[in-house]
């Protein structure tokens, strides 16, 4: 797979001019269907770094690493995992390349990445993985923070939120 090196201005230029072209929603789907297929293509990349190119061989806490190591090395940034719920896990960054802090944002605004991390992850886990940003630098929180899981767990804990708790509570209902 040939990989290239921009800007990590790149996001919030693209994303600033399609929402002027298509508007914000549209935006928001175009950006992620777009991560969601170059994240089935990182997989391989990454699965190829690994011993025996496969997840079997490693412990969850080395795949993580690996994980945060493979994103780093590409300027992405770097990722910490937590299991945040016994059917969610929680991937957060500080430094993501996606996030334009400098433009604060109303919204979470890492779609690419929503669709990076479900394509990856989804290939990684041999079965569907949905990715929702719950914090994003690029509204002036401290960190992004992905949840991830199956569709149906997502679209409740996303219900949760959408009712006004936040995400400990959210989780905490599930």
């Amino acid at each position: 797979m040939k990989e290239i090196a921009v800007p990590g201005s790149l996001f919030g230029t693209i994303r600033r001019e399609m929402e002027k072209e298509v508007g914000a929603l549209a935006t928001i789907h175009a950006l992620h269907n777009a991560g969601y297929s170059c994240g089935t293509r990182a997989a391989a990349g990454f699965l190829d770094e690994l011993p025996g190119k496969g997840t079997s061989s490693i412990s969850d806490a080395e795949l993580w690493r690996r994980l945060s190591d493979f994103f780093q090395r590409r300027g992405w940034g770097k990722l910490t995992h937590r299991d945040a719920h016994k059917a969610i896990g929680l991937l957060a960054t500080r430094d993501w390349a996606e996030a334009d802090g400098e433009h604060g944002n109303d919204e979470a605004s890492c779609s690419f990445t929503t669709g990076l991390l479900s394509g990856l992850l989804s290939q990684l886990a041999g079965g569907s993985m949905a990715v929702l940003e719950v914090t994003c630098r690029s509204r002036g929180d401290g960190e992004c923070t992905f949840v991830f899981g199956s569709g149906a767990v997502i679209h409740e804990l996303y219900g949760n939120l959408v009712d006004g708790a936040d995400l400990e509570g959210a989780l905490a209902s599930l």
